[in-house]
């Protein structure tokens, strides 16, 4: 495992491990840890509201919400019921879905804004109603108790420093392309922000695009155009910031006739971006250990529900827009190569190698050990 892989592993486990001790000794110490409580103590018989922003993008199904659910039920000996609804990336429709759980009476809201800014409204109507919101994965503004993420700029430099390491001495030769994240989403604007950070005077950019929705498709046409514009030979790379616009741009690519791609960077460790990734065609992805962030999520939520304070869990505090010193728990990410899909995504059971090594991808797998 290189130096990288086992300082995030290190912290991730550190991170893990903190939350677990705190979910344990919350209940008895209560009464003399960090945030005000914001409402009745409860035991474990809670209910949780939670609201994910798509479905379009594999994590939020496949691992946030059983991850989420999981450790609720952990935290709550299995007596604490979630109530689950995800937006479809429609931003009037989870303000609908927060009416929902009001309505329903819910103890406590992990809510991840499709629009940031949009969702302050939102929040104002769940703590005028006595439901304290954690905000999940994405900061969103209004009078939020907690809030849990990935450190979202150093996930921007991670990104940027692969595609930095993949291009080498050939950094000037040409020209990249940026495929931003949606503008609603504040996570876009700090993986911008960290990327151009490594990427600014290294690199020539030729084109740059705020992508609408995260849709791969968007970045798709984003990509054609900036084929047309820079012309397909003068592209030397591409920093995309998540898989799935990946997987359009590498689309766009191919069908603009290139045979040997241009090195792309992803986000998410998606299935589709490890198999890509295996068989050479998309350089890296950035794997967020999703267990620590659903971990924090569940944890906070759980604590508010109760009445209970948050220092034992949130060690960091973040400032939105709206609201200031926001406890917040920031978990480690790991760039994702070839070289470390054993030491990632397998080690910690997120693929299993038939997953990954199908028929397509079996000779690919074999050149690098994964048999």
């Amino acid at each position: 495992m290189n130096a990288p892989l086992r300082r995030a592993a290190a912290a991730t486990a550190a991170t893990v491990t903190a939350l677990a001790l705190a979910a344990c000794g919350s209940a008895k110490e209560a009464g003399d840890k960090a945030k005000e409580s914001t409402g009745p103590k409860k035991g474990d018989a809670i209910k949780v509201g939670l609201l994910l922003p798509e479905n379009q993008t594999a994590r939020y199904e496949k691992f946030d919400k059983p991850l989420i659910e999981k450790k609720i039920a952990e935290l709550t000996k299995g007596k604490g019921e979630v109530v689950y609804d995800n937006a479809k990336q429609d931003a009037t429709l989870q303000s609908q879905q927060v009416d929902a759980m009001i309505t329903n009476k819910v103890d406590v809201l992990i809510l991840d804004a499709v629009d940031a800014k949009a969702a302050a409204q939102a929040v104002r109507k769940a703590k005028q109603a006595g439901i304290p919101v954690v905000a999940f994965d994405r900061l969103a503004e209004g009078p939020i108790d907690a809030y849990t993420s990935f450190d979202n700029e150093e996930v921007g430099r991670v990104q940027g420093q692969a595609l930095l390491d993949a291009l080498g001495d050939r950094a000037k030769d040409g020209q990249i392309v940026m495929m931003n994240g949606s503008v609603t989403d504040p996570n876009a604007a700090l993986y911008k922000s960290g990327s151009h950070e490594v990427l600014d005077g290294r690199v020539t950019i030729g084109k740059e695009y705020d992508t609408k929705e995260w849709k791969p498709e968007n970045a798709n046409t984003n990509m054609e155009a900036a084929i047309s514009a820079l012309g397909k030979e003068k592209i030397i790379g591409v920093y995309s910031a998540n898989d799935g616009m990946a997987g359009g741009i590498i689309t766009a690519l191919k069908a603009a006739g290139l045979t040997k791609l241009p090195p792309v960077t992803g986000q998410d460790a998606e299935l589709a971006a490890v198999q890509r990734i295996v068989a050479g065609e998309q350089h890296s992805s950035v794997y967020k250990p999703y267990a620590g962030e659903a971990d924090a999520a569940a944890a906070m939520a759980v604590a508010l529900a109760r009445g209970e304070k948050l220092s034992a869990i949130a060690k960091d505090t973040v400032d939105s827009p709206t609201t200031k010193a926001v406890p917040s728990v920031l978990v480690p990410v790991v760039p994702l190569t070839r070289e470390n899909i054993a030491d990632t995504v397998l080690k910690d059971g997120i693929y299993t190698l038939a997953e990954i090594c199908t028929p397509k991808y079996r000779s690919a797998c074999a050149e690098i050990g994964l048999k």
